[in-house]
């Protein structure tokens, strides 16, 4: 395992399309990353920068205490000793999954007795020893996926690589590989690097989210200061699917453009300073910090009123959907909370909001 250390990179296509813009990111030996944002981030472009396949524009990039990129420096990426798993289960189809996983280990001429006793190693630990004769075609998805990790990892690389490469598989299998993939890791101590576009498999697998949009990392932080505390407005609509409430920031309170939108003072988890005056702004709110209420034909004073216009029952709770006099409000309602019904009125409560001065950040597109 490695630290690996990218500072000030930039990559510029042919197009003149600027694919990263001052990207200064380091990662712990043993750290798990995940590089998540929209389409056309950045994060599959980093990734690939990072493994070898594009030079970058600007900037370097260190592999331990080796320089890979930089100052004249290129080093390419079969020298650069990575483990890499892409999506589309890339393994030989006329190599047996033995063949397949000890590919790597013959290119650096370990012994036979050696390659067989660390592919029969890596091949019990992903759950495929008893395949090993067979060839892939006659494998599932996740089986080959799985020869595809323990090719990558049967060398032992600097870090490990992964793009994508839990997305083309169903769940519960998708679930049952991310969890042998997060143990996998932690008991080789292998920094990893995985660019994903699911929000969840992203926060459930690392030790530090990176929120790219445009190129620019804007968030690097743990799941649970992704979740709690974003950093912008673009963060916390990506990322928590939160409502997006323009309004303006005047002696520290936060007035919604929407007269029906009332937000109580003690529901600010985050704002601008206090002696900001004027200025435009936005409210962000999760759907797990709303509340519902259903009310009567009344209207109650000071309360956010909206109409439940669809209620599905999933996993964990509910999901709810609320239109009110601004536009909809998604609710996740956990197990046990009293669930309106379709076109049942109901009285909105904010437990959490998040004001920021970034009104700007609003018109990003905000969708996997």
């Amino acid at each position: 395992m490695a630290k690996l250390t990218l500072s000030d990179l930039e990559h510029v296509y042919p197009n003149g399309h600027r694919g990263l813009i001052d990207i200064n990111l380091q990662i712990q030996p043993g750290e798990f990353i995940t590089l998540v944002g929209p389409s056309g981030s950045g994060k599959t472009t980093l990734l690939r920068t990072l493994a070898g396949f594009f030079q970058p524009s600007a900037g370097s990039i260190n592999i331990g205490d080796t320089l890979v990129a930089g100052d004249k420096t290129w080093v390419s990426p079969e020298r650069r000793d990575l483990g890499m798993v892409f999506q589309e289960h890339a393994v030989w189809p006329h190599m047996t999954v033995f063949q397949n996983v000890a590919y790597p280990l013959k290119r650096k001429r370990f012994a036979a007795a050696d390659i067989a006793q660390h592919v029969t190693a890596v091949l019990e630990d992903v759950g495929m020893a008893e395949h090993m004769k067979k060839k892939p075609t006659a494998l599932s998805g996740g089986q080959r996926q799985r020869v595809a990790l323990a090719r990558a990892m049967v060398a032992q690389p600097q870090a490990l690589l992964l793009d994508e490469a839990l997305s083309a598989l169903d769940e519960p299998l998708r679930a049952r590989l991310r969890q042998q993939l997060r143990r996998l890791t932690m008991e080789e101590g292998l920094t990893t690097v995985h660019v994903t576009h699911d929000r969840s498999e992203a926060l459930a697998l690392a030790d530090r989210v990176i929120v790219l949009n445009r190129g620019r990392i804007v968030q690097d932080a743990s799941p649970a200061e992704i979740l709690t505390k974003p950093a912008n407005s673009f963060v916390a609509a990506f990322m928590s699917d939160a409502a997006v409430l323009q309004g303006s920031w005047t002696n520290g309170t936060f007035y919604p453009d929407d007269k029906g939108l009332y937000i109580q003072p003690d529901a600010l988890a985050s704002q601008p300073q206090r002696e900001i005056t004027g200025v435009r702004c936005v409210a962000t709110v999760a759907p797990e910090d709303i509340r519902l209420e259903t009310i009567g034909a009344h209207q109650p004073a000071d309360t956010t009123v909206g109409t439940v216009t669809s209620v599905l029952a999933v996993r964990f709770g509910t999901e709810l959907t609320v239109t009110w006099s601004g536009g909809e409000f998604e609710v996740y309602a956990p197990v046990g909370a009293m669930i309106p019904k379709i076109s049942d009125r109901v009285a909105v409560h904010f437990d959490r909001v998040h004001v920021f001065q970034d009104s700007a950040m609003t018109t990003h597109a905000v969708h996997a």
